[in-house]
Order: structure tokens, then sequence, then C-alpha cells
């Protein structure tokens, strides 16, 4: 079968190699048919987020169970999605209900081989059924909503809160429609005109960039700033600007993921606001349910998120354009 495969720090090639055992020890085999990226990709190929090599990239897919596993708890044939999340179920934080940071876990791609593949082998556990109703490019954003979704289970929004998200790529777009769904008047923030643009057609309240969200706010907000902050870029700088954002008893949720900065943030302002910072991380099987119904009952559209879609063998141009302002959801396509 086909493969990404990275094979060093830096460098990735497309392979021939054999269709991963799955009947033999018990697990399921997905044929995969669509595939997405994201910065997690890209961070693992440039060697910031170790993993063993070589190793089969990938962590979000949507395919066609060709055969059950040993529960045989899904038919073969149906469409699934991938939780790409292993999770032993045993440590103290599974059994509180964390397995999205299981002490033995591990993510695939990562830890273990991926999905950008035609072919993936994976304990039935982590898959979920997909109804046929749901397009390709949707199903191709269900992983990454299953973060959003997560992430904004940790905030408490009531309808009427003024919610700021600062970014508007993937993250921050979906993000921005859960919050809008829950009735709160939202206000996007990217540098990105078409991002923007495109922000206010699935319904958000305002989009600015990031020089004017101070004053929208204090406007907004008769002064007292924002209910629900949410931080979707990864940086330092953005998480102090949702800090300062934030009103007295107010909500951060740090989406992106930022690995360092050294210029510091506004402790006395945590201390001042008295604020929750929230920082979520990845999902729970729960999570992904979820944000299967939602995008079944038409309640997300992700389609629009989606910018370009490549082949398998074209998989290395689609880690590139990742990589690229001018894109937002990047897929591939292994049919």
């Amino acid at each position: 079968m086909r493969a990404l495969v990275l094979v060093e720090p830096g460098r990735t090639e497309v392979q021939d190699v054999a269709i991963p055992e799955a009947e033999s020890i018990g697990n399921a085999l997905v044929r995969v048919q669509t595939a997405g990226l994201c910065g997690t990709d890209s961070s693992i190929v440039a060697g910031k987020i170790p993993a063993a090599l070589p190793r089969i990239m990938g962590h979000e897919a949507v395919g066609i169970l060709e055969a059950p596993g040993r529960q045989g708890s899904i038919a073969s044939g149906q469409r699934v999605l991938i939780d790409p999340a292993v999770s032993c179920e045993l440590c103290d934080l599974c059994r509180r209900g964390f397995p999205n940071i299981c002490r033995n876990g591990g993510l695939l791609g990562r830890d273990f081989d991926g999905v950008f593949a035609d072919y993936v082998s994976i304990d039935e556990k982590q898959l979920l059924v997909v109804p046929e109703s749901i397009g390709s490019d949707e199903a191709g954003i269900l992983q990454v909503l299953g973060t959003c979704v997560h992430a904004m289970s940790t905030a408490s929004v009531r309808p009427g809160d003024i919610a700021v998200v600062l970014g508007l790529g993937v993250g921050g777009q979906l993000i921005a429609q859960l919050l809008t769904k829950q009735g709160a008047t939202v206000l996007g923030v990217t540098r990105s005109e078409w991002k923007r643009e495109l922000a206010l057609k699935l319904g958000i309240h305002a989009a600015v960039s990031p020089d004017e969200i101070a004053d929208l706010v204090a406007t907004t907000t008769s002064g007292r700033g924002a209910d629900v902050v949410v931080e979707a870029v990864g940086t330092e700088a953005t998480f102090a600007q949702a800090i300062d954002l934030a009103g007295a008893a107010g909500t951060v949720v740090l989406f992106g993921t930022a690995t360092g900065g050294n210029e510091g943030l506004p402790y006395y302002q945590l201390y001042f606001k008295e604020l929750t910072i929230k920082n979520p991380r990845a999902a729970t099987k729960a999570d992904y349910q979820r944000a299967i119904d939602l995008v079944a009952a038409g309640t997300i559209n992700g389609a629009p998120i989606v910018s370009r879609s490549f082949s398998l063998p074209d998989a290395n141009d689609a880690l590139d354009a990742v990589r690229e302002s001018s894109t937002l959801k990047v897929l591939i396509d292994a049919t």
C-alpha cells in the first residue's frame, strides 16, 4: 500500500509498504478515504515534536471499515472516524475521565504509525460511525472539530456573553461557529482580510484586525471586557493579549499550542481580574461524537473551511500547503 513516511527530520517520502496487520491481532482494518493535515504534522516533520523514525505520518482520518475488530461492534462497510489518541483505560487519568491525557497513551502519526496511508490497523474502540449524509470535505474537519468541542466544553458560555476569538485559522473558525451557536456575541481577530470575511459569512458578529480589537471590546462591553477569550494562535503575545481583553471574572481558553516565549505574561492582571484559565488538550470520544452530530445536523458548516485537497502521492505538496497563510484546512484524498 502507499504511505507517507517521515524518514528523517525534514524529509518525507511516499513509499510502498506492507498493509498493516489487523485481523491477527484483533484490530479493525480501515481503508482511508479522507485525511486532514494540521500544524502538528508540520512540527513532527520539522523535528520540533519528536517521533521515532521511520514513521507513517498523520492522525486525522475518515475511512471505510474493511474488516471489523475482535468485538465486531461496527459492521464492515461502515464509514468511520478514527480517534487518533491511544489510551490505556487503566491509569488514574483514564479512570477519572481524562483519556485524552492518558499517562501511557500516545498519538497516531507520532507515537504509532498514522493515517496518511491506504489502510490503517486500529483498535475498534477508536472508531466512530460517520453518517453518509456528511460530505467528504466536512468529514475532513471532524477530527479538528472534536478538539474544538472539547476546548469549549471547558468554558461556561451563556447566551449574551461577549466572546473574542484570537486567530481565525481552522480551529478559530470552528470555535467561532460553536460560540455563536451557544448564543454568544463573537468578535473574531485576524490580520487576514479574507479570513475575516469568511468568519462573517459563517455568522459571527464582527471580525477585525489585531490593532482594532481592544477598542471594539471596550465599545461592545461598555468597558467591562470580554466574558470569554479564546486564544487560537499559539503564541505568548496572543495569550497576553487574551488576558488583557478579558473582563473581571472572565475565562481565557488557551486553544493554540504555545511552545515557548520569554516576554512574560501580565501576571498581575491574572490576579487582579480573578480570571479562569483553561488549557484544553486533544479530545475524547464523546467530543468526537458531538462533532459528528453537530455537522450531521447542519449546526456547524465545515466545508467552506477546506482550502485544498491533494492525492496521496502528492502528500508532500499537501504538507507544504499547510504552511501557507493563504490556506485553511488541507486534505488528502486517499481514494
